[in-house]
């Protein structure tokens, strides 16, 4: 009798064991049965009727190129309460630069859904001056391969292999400042809580 609860021991450590590594390695991404790895990855979250997301500490960064993969689950599917926003670029990831406030130097990918697509923007300011550049359009429950190349007059913003640049007009030698996480809006407020998945 005693041997045979030595046994069923062993047998309930191990199995709980198992259980915790492959919850570790696979997790469910909510929405329409979408599974995603979620190793090395980072979870953002933007909680209903915020913007800001649950992860957004001042890091100082100083970047020749910043690179990073991105997927989105089905809780990047919105509608505005205004018709009229649904044109607004959410952000997603990127850094100021110059050592200046964001809304003076900066440069960062943006996102929407609009028109029944998740796009991707590049999204700068220079001197106070915001302007964006659309580059293309993602699959929810895909990873995409995202980065942002600081050179002396431009920022190249690729994404899965296809580049764009916009202009720089910093005179730091390299995107000198701070990092810049999601955020949605615009004017409105997160309809619901969404999630973004990030990896550097």
């Amino acid at each position: 009798m005693k041997r045979k609860l030595v046994i069923l021991g062993m047998a309930a450590l191990s199995f709980a064991s198992c259980q915790k590594n492959v919850s570790g390695i696979v997790s469910t991404i909510t929405g329409k049965n979408e599974t995603a790895t979620s190793a090395n990855f980072v979870k953002y979250t933007i909680a209903k009727g915020a913007q800001y997301c649950d992860k957004n500490t001042f890091a100082a960064v100083n970047y020749d190129q910043l690179a990073f993969v991105v997927k989105f689950d089905s809780s990047a599917i919105y509608k505005t309460v205004n018709p009229a926003n649904q044109n607004d670029i959410n952000k997603l990831y990127g850094f100021s630069d110059n050592d200046a406030d964001h809304h003076q130097y900066s440069a960062r990918f943006g996102w929407r859904w609009s028109n029944n697509a998740l796009r991707l923007f590049g999204y700068i300011y220079n001197k106070g001056v915001m302007s964006y550049k659309e580059l293309g359009t993602v699959a929810i429950g895909t990873e995409n391969s995202c980065s942002i190349k600081v050179t002396s007059g431009a920022y190249i913003f690729t994404l899965n292999g296809k580049s764009q640049s916009m202009p720089r007009l910093s005179t730091s030698i390299k995107g000198s400042g701070y990092k810049l996480y999601p955020y949605f809006g615009g004017d409105e407020i997160a309809p619901h809580a969404i999630s973004i998945w990030i990896k550097e």
